[in-house]
């Protein structure tokens, strides 16, 4: 049966995570809901990684198998009438049977956005995380150089993941600053229910100056999620890319610039930082 691949992106403030549930108030119960209209049949979606509640996405990757023939630009426009406007895809693309959106990825991206004020605005609610007590960039680097590499990740995974293994491996922890705000980029082969949010806790803690940087090698060492810092707020928490081999040729649309220009941000060349 053909395959297709789907990039989507939306805006998880108002659902209950990817992952469908009874309610029904989930991203994947809406795209599975206007793809049985579009398609006339019912049809089961794979994504590249399931998000929180509140959790957004620039580019989530989805794949599924119809039999139904349809146009490349009907896929977008005829599914994007159907779908809420939180929700829209942003480009389809057929694809071999050997693709699959979450076990063909070599990487996921996610990125953080947190304000560093001492009053919220509450025009940004859900699109920035927001932190009152002062930041320091320094500390932060070093806490974070520190979590890079092969890990059992355990200190900072949730008590309902389901994975496995706690392994992972984290392959970049960028951090930047840009007034008031600071930008957070984490990428690795992949990651634990609640691992990037936990990740943020422990790091924001040092940049508190709550713990020192060195307390990162402990965490990861005692392999204890009590002794970590509390679970970060999902807001400003964004899924911005997943990253495949060439063979598959999927296109990308980039909207992280649209993202930060929204709050007055340009996305930063770390190429020199």
């Amino acid at each position: 049966m053909p395959r297709m691949a789907l990039g989507l992106a939306y805006d998880g403030s108002f659902w209950q995570g990817w992952q469908t549930q009874p309610g029904g108030l989930t991203v994947q119960d809406k795209l599975e809901a206007a793809m049985a209209i579009f398609l006339d049949h019912p049809v089961a979606t794979i994504c590249a990684g399931r998000t929180d509640t509140g959790v957004h996405a620039l580019e989530q990757v989805v794949h599924l198998d119809t039999d139904v023939n349809r146009r490349l630009e009907s896929w977008v426009r005829g599914l994007n009438a159907l779908l809420p406007a939180s929700i829209a895809i942003q480009w389809a693309r057929p694809v071999s049977d050997d693709f699959h959106a979450r076990f063909s990825a070599q990487s996921r991206s996610y990125i953080y956005v947190v304000r560093n004020t001492r009053v919220r605005s509450p025009l940004m609610h859900g699109r920035v995380g927001w932190v009152y007590h002062a930041l320091q960039l320094d500390r932060m680097r070093e806490a974070a150089q520190r979590l890079l590499g092969k890990h059992d990740f355990s200190s900072f995974r949730s008590s309902q993941c389901q994975a496995a293994s706690p392994v992972r491996t984290l392959q970049e922890i960028t951090i930047v600053q840009q007034g008031d705000f600071y930008l957070f980029r984490f990428r690795a082969n992949a990651f634990l229910h609640h691992m990037i949010r936990n990740l943020m806790g422990a790091i924001l803690y040092v940049g508190q100056g709550r713990q020192e940087p060195a307390w990162m090698d402990e965490l990861l060492a005692q392999r204890d999620r009590r002794k970590a810092a509390p679970t970060f707020s999902p807001e400003g928490l964004y899924l911005s890319g997943v990253q495949y081999p060439d063979q598959f040729d999927l296109p990308s649309v980039d909207l992280k610039q649209a993202l930060l220009t929204h709050v007055g941000l340009s996305w930063p060349d770390t190429s020199t930082d």
